[in-house]
Order: C-alpha cells, then structure tokens, then sequence
C-alpha cells in the first residue's frame, strides 16, 4: 500500500518543488493533494507528467494523510501542524516555527537521521533554514575525523530564498536597468540588481540579523552544540541556489588532501576541486540539482588546523523541499511510518 500526502502551500516556490521531488524520486504515494490558501485554489501544478489542482487549506480533511509537507509560512504551520499532526499525519514542516523547540527533531538525513525517532513527541519533524542544511552537510564528514571548534561562514543568498515575488523584483528591476525605467523598491531594503544587500530577516539586539542567528543556533541542534559558529548573510542577484566561502577550525590537524577524500566519499556532498579557472562550482552550475557542491579546498596557514571552502547548493531543492522529501522516506526506510488503512 503507498502512502496519501498533502503538500501545503503548494503553489508557491518550494511547494512545486517538493512536488516535482516526490514524482522524480518516484515516492511510493498512491494520492498527493496540492493545498493552498482560498485565494489559489484550483491553480494547476504539475506533478510528474500529472497536473493536480490545489483545495483549500482550511476545509480539507487530514484524517486519511499520512505525511503532510509543510511550506506555507511560520504563522500558518504554528496553527496548522499541531492540527494535522492530532489527525495523525506526521508533518514535515519548512518553516522556522518548529526548528527550536525542543521536542521537535531539525533532520539533514545525511547528518542525523537518528533523530526522525523523536517525531513522535508532537508529530512534526523541522527542515532547517536553507543556508543550514548544505552547510552542515559539507560540515558532518569533517567534522567526524577531525572535531570543528568554530566556523566563520559569509553566505551569498539566492532571491528565490525569499520567495516568488523576490524573484520577480530582481526580473523587473534588472529589465529597468536596460530599459532605463524607474526602478521598484518593495521586496528588498535596497535595490537588489547589481547590487548586494547583507541583510536577511530582522535585525536582533546584538547586530547580527535573526538568518545569521539561525545558522548558529540550528548548527548547533543539528551537528554539535559545542561548535561556535558567525556568519554573515548576504542577499545577492542570483536567481535560484545559495553560496557560502567557509572556514573552519578543528581540534585534530586535517589536510586539504584529506578533506577533499573525505568530502568526496561523503552522503549529499559532490567536490569538483579543480585548481584552473572554471574549476569550481557557481550557482548556476548548482540549480536544479540535489548535491551540496564543494570547490576551492585549502588549508588556511593563519589558523592552527584550518580550513577553506566553497560550497554551492540549489536552496530550493536540498535547502527545502528535497530535504523534506528526504525526511520522509528516512521514516519509511526505519519503518516508522504505517500507511493508514483506507476506509472500504
């Protein structure tokens, strides 16, 4: 017997994505359901070679879902995932809203799949931030054969990490550049078209924007609560998948040369470490594919065991909806998860 799935908010960027994901992966689903707010019901998504039409979050039945995958926003999943999840569907949910509680597990499968046993507590499993998830997938083979002490990270974040109509600004404001029309300002702080913006999310108390904040503080849940982690957050014109220069600290001297064996034979990480022009991976090369790209690996001679590194993943894909789709069949491999017996 397969397994019934609602995706929410499946009419945005990574709601299609996911979808996309569960038909390429071949998910053994019998039924998906596309939901979405009232304002785009009956919007067509494809799924697969299918075309599925989204209903409406507020008047569908959970009861016979199994797995439902969240990405409609934190307010949205803070009032519906506890609902679904009392109906008997496990939640996987995108958002931030169930990334810090404590009795909620934040899953990279390639990093601590052990931790799925802990859904059973309130019935949802987090996805970590976008900018979390290739990061410590790059992170966890290191950090097993040498133990990271701290990592300084500055990330360079796609639009599409702040969704549909980011993407859009960046379109029509780099169209106004050639055209010489006057440029709209509403998405961004500041014009993001040939320009770089290093703020992403709020500002907090000590200086730091609440995305850095979440790569420290998920980090830390996800991998090792003894690693210190900075970051700095930069949004830039790049349409689809995220970029991060890392460098990183250990308590055991590694090499460049043993990095970069480690990291080939790694789950989820693809090195293309070549030292010639091209020889890297860009955000371009990266979108549309499942990998966490690792380039420009090198050891850093002004630190006692240290790194450098170039890591390069699709933000829509491993940074969300594949990683959520991971999460599900991690459940399925353990046998965690039972279909629920259709009634005759």
């Amino acid at each position: 017997m397969g397994y019934n799935v609602a995706v929410v908010g499946a009419t945005g960027n990574v709601g299609r994505a996911m979808l996309e994901i569960l038909a390429e992966r071949q998910f053994p689903a019998d039924e998906v359901t596309a939901l979405a707010s009232r304002r785009s019901m009956g919007t067509e998504i494809s799924y697969g070679d299918k075309t599925v039409k989204a209903k409406a979050l507020e008047h569908f039945d959970f009861s016979d879902v199994d797995i439902c995958l969240m990405s409609a926003g934190g307010s949205v999943s803070k009032e519906w995932s506890p609902k679904i999840a009392a109906q008997g569907a496990v939640v996987i949910d995108n958002s931030s809203a169930w990334r810090y509680d404590p009795d909620v597990p934040l899953v990279v499968p390639e990093v601590n799949a052990d931790a799925v046993d802990g859904f059973r507590k309130k019935g949802i499993i987090a996805n970590p931030n976008c900018s979390t998830a290739q990061l410590v997938v790059a992170l966890k083979p290191l950090h097993d054969r040498a133990t990271i002490k701290r990592v300084v990270v500055a990330t360079y974040q796609s639009v599409s990490g702040a969704g549909k109509d980011a993407m859009d600004e960046l379109f029509s404001q780099t169209k106004s550049v050639f055209t010489l029309d006057e440029m709209e300002v509403k998405k961004f702080p500041k014009r993001i078209a040939f320009n770089l913006i290093p703020h992403i999310d709020v500002f907090m108390e000590d200086g730091y924007t609440k995305e850095e904040w979440k790569m420290m503080a998920e980090t830390k849940k996800i991998l090792d609560p003894k690693i210190k982690l900075t970051a700095t957050c930069v949004r830039v014109p790049v349409f689809v998948s995220h970029s991060e220069a890392v460098n990183i600290e250990f308590e055991k001297p590694i090499t460049a040369d043993e990095a970069r064996s480690i990291l080939s034979s790694a789950p989820g990480c693809l090195v293309i470490d070549k030292h010639e022009p091209g020889g890297y991976v860009t955000p371009y090369e990266a979108t549309g594919e499942d990998a966490t790209y690792i380039s420009r690996i090198r050891e850093d001679a002004t630190v006692e065991n240290g790194l450098a590194l170039w890591c390069v993943s699709d933000n829509l894909r491993k940074g969300a909806a594949l990683n959520a789709v991971q999460i599900a069949e991690c459940m399925l491999k353990r046998k965690l998860l039972t279909a629920k017996k259709k009634a005759a």
